[in-house]
């Protein structure tokens, strides 16, 4: 799986990155099939704490997923979305087989 990972208007420290990436790739315990991973990275500017927004689309042949998760630091939002991700392939796989 190749994994793309877009800092939006700052630079990521490399733990973060690595933890992303640790993260991303705990999904090919669910679909092996994942192609690759794009993940952004933004920070927004508003007066709330949950100022940070981790969004991550996965190509996967026939059904690209998509989760966008907000939350007060990156590592809890990167968690939110990667669980996201997960009940995704869960149904989606669940969807396959007829279930």
């Amino acid at each position: 799986m190749e994994i793309k990972i877009h800092s939006v208007h700052f630079d990521a420290d490399k733990k973060l990155l690595d933890f992303i990436q640790v993260k991303v790739k705990k999904l090919l315990q669910y679909r092996d099939d994942i192609l690759a991973a794009d993940i952004f990275l933004k920070l927004i500017n508003v007066q709330d704490d949950h100022n940070k927004i981790v969004e991550i689309k996965l190509d996967i042949p026939r059904n690209p997923l998509f989760a966008k998760k907000q939350n007060k630091t990156f590592e809890e939002a990167t968690d939110n979305v990667i669980d996201a991700l997960r009940r995704q392939i869960t149904k989606q796989k669940g969807k396959q087989r007829g279930i």
